[in-house]
């Protein structure tokens, strides 16, 4: 997503660059030292660690600004009521801060144990957050999980060849159309929106939290669950990560009717964070290419990468 930056922001020639030249400069805002910040991600969201301690995140979706204060807003109200989750470093006031287009929210900082978190405990918090009461908040409703990647392929010039873009139109399309006639079971819920292990964090005194809220809503249950299946047929988890998860969240979706469409719409969903990164990023462009040759071929066998040689 930093690739769709504003290039107010010289001299910047990829996404690491360009995304410490915007912490340089927030930082100088709020008056914090981004001297040996530590980039801990740089995915859909570029997230660093300060010396303060504080975490700095920066996206750059073109509706970052706009969703961003209910991120804000959900993780102080689930916070309170005793929710294990990150929550927003609200001594820095006025978030979230633009840059040139970029949205930065600021974040406790969490000291984390070498024992990482498992499949187990997100299931037993997803159940926790999908049972619990809902927000009396505003919130988006998760109508069309597609609706961000279809408009990447629509603006996102150069990047994708012609036909790669038409077969890509055309399959949004279709799958839009099944969400559409998905039999979801349950009413709608609060949902994480991004409920993938890596954001789960075990802290260093042996609990658990959810991090990385900006894409929470209200919508199907199965939006959140579907992350753990797709994440054995894409990107590694084993078959005993996810009847872990299945088994702490008390129910297999893998019994749902809906099943192979939703992991259907969830592998054409997970290109867009490519799409947009491509231009600058090697790895983006290669992984693009990579992703959307499986998705061309109907090949739901091979592995993705969520980064080049285990680094950023």
């Amino acid at each position: 997503m930093l690739a769709e930056m504003p290039n107010r922001l010289t001299g910047a020639t990829n996404l690491r660059e360009r995304a410490h030249q915007i912490l340089d400069e927030v930082c100088n805002r709020v008056g914090l030292d981004p001297t040996g910040a530590e980039l801990l991600r740089l995915r859909s969201n570029a997230v660093f660690k300060l010396r303060a301690p504080i975490i700095a995140r920066i996206a750059t979706a073109p509706t970052a600004v706009e969703r961003l204060p209910a991120v804000l807003a959900v993780t102080r109200w689930l916070a309170d009521r005793g929710f294990p989750t990150i929550r927003p470093a609200d001594d820095i006031t006025g978030q979230p801060m633009n840059v040139d287009g970029a949205a930065i929210t600021f974040w406790h900082y969490i000291p984390t144990a070498s024992t990482p978190a498992t499949t187990a405990d997100l299931g037993r918090l997803l159940h926790a957050l999908h049972t619990g009461p809902t927000p009396p908040l505003r919130l988006r409703t998760l109508v069309d999980p597609l609706a961000s990647i279809r408009a990447t392929v629509q603006h996102q010039p150069g990047v994708l060849d012609h036909d790669d873009q038409r077969w890509l139109r055309d399959r949004i399309a279709d799958l839009t159309d099944a969400w559409h006639a998905l039999p979801f079971r349950e009413p709608p819920t609060l949902l994480h929106g991004d409920a993938w292990i890596d954001n789960l964090l075990r802290h260093e005194d042996g609990h658990v939290l959810l991090s990385d809220w900006d894409s929470v809503a209200l919508g199907p249950r199965e939006w959140d669950l579907v992350h753990s299946y797709h994440g054995q047929r894409r990107f590694g988890l084993s078959p005993a990560d996810v009847n872990d998860f299945a088994t702490a969240y008390g129910y297999d979706l893998r019994e749902w009717s809906g099943y192979e469409t939703l992991m259907q719409i969830r592998d054409t969903y997970a290109i867009g964070i490519h799409i947009r990164n491509a231009p600058g990023a090697p790895f983006s462009c290669r992984e693009l290419s990579h992703r959307l040759s499986c998705l061309r071929v109907g090949d739901t066998r091979t592995r993705w990468h969520m980064k080049e040689n285990n680094n950023l």
